[in-house]
């Protein structure tokens, strides 16, 4: 069993005359954050290559839990996990932090990437996302959705509504540089087959993802990053802890809801979501500007290194994204191994 660490800072408020300012998810609560994906990445670390998809997640769900509750606030998971593979689950609308404090929406993944994690692939993360209370998109009760994602260059230019060949076409003019030196992560799926067609048709290169949509998002809007668009259809609750993240980095995100019957479409609709191709902007997947994105690495990958141990020790690399101060930060961690046992 883990023993979470007691030591809690609390976000700073400001006032103004008698009236508090708004608090915002800040540095502080992104250091506890941190130590919550770490402990989740840690656990799995077992798990690795070794076919346990689902008890991988299991001890991440739980070394996440036990340290959120540590945390100096009131969060309610409005993403939470494991709804789709029938895995362990923070649920949605689960109460987490100590109570006090702001109140913030949380999207959970303790394990993004728990396919890659059985089967020892790189790009597997463990992910927390928050913004202020009643501002994430509650996506739930519909599995899927269409994203596209870029960085800055696109915003203003690329839209999902287009075909793709011009949206690289377009981006590709933004970023000023040729068509064919043009990256672009999708799944590795069959439904996307005539979608990687359509890409290397149209001069550009893709990128294949067995799993891990989040990281191939956050790649594409990262300056410097080896890619530069990341599209098709992946998790929806992916989709908006993705929002939380390209917000701190300034990119382009839109998606579409991708119901696969007509029952989820239904539930879709009774939910209050748009199920009629509406696309949703960054704005309607996260409210506002106050948004922190943390993950750490479980395997190795493009955007964290993943969790190893040498000797009696674990070395952990984690980043934090904070879109109030527009901010990518990386925290390289290590940890005695006698105090995990």
């Amino acid at each position: 069993m883990i023993t979470p660490a007691t030591d809690v800072s609390t976000p700073a408020a400001s006032q103004e005359g008698t009236r508090a300012a708004p608090l915002r998810p800040d540095r502080n609560m992104a250091l506890e954050l941190v130590r919550a994906t770490e402990a989740a990445a840690i656990r799995a670390v077992p798990f690795i290559g070794r076919g346990q998809k689902e008890a991988a997640d299991g001890a991440a769900v739980d070394a996440m839990r036990a340290f959120l509750t540590t945390v100096e606030f009131d969060g309610t998971i409005v993403i939470g996990e494991g709804e789709k593979d029938n895995a362990p689950m923070l649920y949605n609308g689960e109460h987490v932090g100590n109570g006090h404090g702001q109140q913030y929406d949380i999207a959970v993944d303790p394990i993004d990437g728990t396919s890659l994690t059985a089967a020892g692939r790189n790009n597997a993360l463990s992910v927390i996302a928050v913004s202020d209370h009643g501002t994430m998109l509650d996506a739930s009760s519909v599995f899927y959705m269409d994203k596209l994602v870029t960085g800055p260059a696109g915003v203003g230019i690329v839209d999902i509504r287009l075909p793709i060949g011009e949206n690289i076409r377009l981006l590709a003019k933004a970023l000023g540089k040729p068509v064919d030196e043009i990256v672009v992560s999708v799944l590795h799926r069959p439904r996307h087959e005539k979608l990687i067609d359509e890409i290397r048709e149209a001069g550009a290169g893709t990128r294949l993802m067995s799993d891990g949509d989040v990281a191939g998002g956050i790649n594409a809007a990262r300056h410097g990053a080896p890619t530069d668009m990341c599209v098709g259809v992946g998790g929806s609750p992916e989709g908006i802890v993705t929002a939380c993240a390209i917000k701190a980095l300034g990119g382009h995100i839109q998606g579409r809801l991708w119901p696969r019957d007509d029952d989820e479409k239904q539930r879709g609709a009774d939910a209050g979501l748009r199920m009629d191709g509406h696309v949703y902007e960054a704005e309607d997947l996260v409210r506002g500007n106050n948004t922190l994105f943390v993950a750490t690495g479980v395997t190795n990958g493009e955007l964290v290194a993943g969790v190893r141990r040498e000797g009696g020790y674990v070395y952990t690399e984690s980043v934090v994204l904070r879109s109030a101060s527009g901010t990518l930060r990386r925290i390289s961690s290590e940890h005695l191994v006698s105090k995990w046992l």
